[in-house]
């Protein structure tokens, strides 16, 4: 009996090992180089000037994808401004594209990108509606799976987050609920939306937790990672959380399982951060490299919003090893400081890796500003300043 007893507390303290692809062994990852993914940058810069249309994509942020069963990937944002794109130059006299003040502006859009490379459409937006006044919905990670465990039916289910206005450090919108969508395949139909973690009852926004900023696929399950919005004036970092879920189940909130230090459970507990030098923005991404989960997020603790770095680790729930040293990305050219524009939001796009290997990575950029009008002035007078930008990494075995 006491065998017993050991042997069950032994199973559940161990890392998840559902992780390792074809059995690879799992050693330390690092960033050996990268260059910055011109052909992406433009496409988007293309795609986004050529906003002909009240109803097109000119810029946004959050930006994620799913590569589609046909071959097509779709891109997600949060925050986005549609409508024409002029210039440049502005009436200002500067070099840069613009769009008006007035141009509509939603929570959260789609881009359908071809087979060859090429942006073709925005879907019409905002795709996801908010659920109530003074609520809207932010999408983040998706991914392809059965409409239900060992159906020949594919949809994409879409996680969302869903935020009410805020004031004080919540001036991006108080954290209350994570959220499924379902979208029809292969038209990308809106099905319907499943709350599957509602936060609103915990009392400090700060422990609020909401997942999907990155969703990996182990041989059973798929991860969804998560996290809350601790990285405010007392503490510099945020934590990293896990869940797992069936494959085919991301809409069955009684499906969810969460990584609580110790097993898969109801509860949940960090897999990373110590609040002061060691954590993850409130949103960052992981991939799988071989047998190694990789984890890259902007640096904590840092001054300004530059530099991003990277952890890595055997298994989804840890332990996480790091932070390895970072490097600042580039940023676009504009003649105003440049201490008022940041970098965030660093996405991986694993099903976009190049022929040999290298990894697509995109980033976001912003002008730091507490008047969100004035912010949106600034985005607005020099539109490469809020639209994703790329690069290419290129991993290697690390210290």
């Amino acid at each position: 009996m006491l065998a017993a007893v050991l042997a069950g507390t032994l199973f559940t303290a161990l890392p998840d090992r559902d992780d390792r692809k074809g059995g690879a062994a799992c050693a330390p990852r690092k960033v050996a180089s990268w260059t910055a993914d011109q052909r992406t940058t433009g496409e988007f810069a293309r795609y986004g000037n050529d906003a002909s249309r009240d109803d097109d994509w000119s810029g946004g942020d959050g930006t994620h994808s799913v590569r589609l069963p046909d071959g097509r990937v779709l891109w997600l944002f949060s925050d986005t401004f549609l409508g024409k794109v002029h210039g440049p130059p502005n009436l200002s006299g500067q070099p840069h594209a613009w769009r008006d003040t007035t141009a509509p502006f939603v929570r959260n859009s789609a881009v359908v990108m071809g087979r060859s490379g090429r942006l073709e459409r925005t879907l019409p937006a905002p795709l996801f509606a908010d659920p109530a006044a003074g609520q809207w919905r932010w999408p983040v990670a998706a991914k392809v799976e059965p409409r239900s465990p060992g159906s020949s039916e594919q949809v994409v289910r879409v996680l969302l987050w869903t935020r009410a206005t805020g004031t004080g450090p919540w001036i991006y919108g108080l954290p209350l609920a994570t959220e499924v969508a379902t979208l029809s395949l292969p038209d990308l139909r809106l099905e319907g939306t499943v709350r599957v973690s509602d936060q609103s009852g915990v009392k400090d926004p700060v422990e609020r937790v909401l997942y999907g900023t990155t969703a990996v696929d182990g041989k059973e399950y798929t991860y969804v990672f998560g996290g809350n919005d601790g990285k405010t004036a007392v503490r510099p970092a945020s934590e990293a959380y896990v869940a797992r879920v069936p494959h085919g189940r991301l809409a069955e909130p009684g499906a969810w399982r969460y990584w609580d230090g110790e097993g898969w459970g109801s509860e949940a507990a960090p897999v990373l951060g110590d609040g002061e030098k060691k954590g993850v923005g409130s949103a960052y991404t992981v991939v799988r490299d071989e047998g190694t989960w990789v984890l890259f997020t902007m640096a904590a603790g840092a001054k300004g919003l530059s530099t991003i770095t990277s952890y890595w680790s055997c298994a989804p729930n840890g332990p996480w090893h790091g932070p390895a040293k970072g490097f600042a990305p580039p940023l676009p050219p504009d003649g105003a400081a440049r201490q008022s524009t940041a970098v965030y939001n660093p996405q991986a796009h694993p099903a976009l890796r190049s022929d040999d290997g290298r990894l697509l990575l995109s980033y976001d950029v912003n002008w730091l500003e507490s008047d969100p009008r004035a912010a949106q002035a600034n985005v607005s007078r020099n539109v490469s300043l809020y639209r994703p930008r790329f690069l290419r990494l290129r991993l290697a075995p690390g210290d």
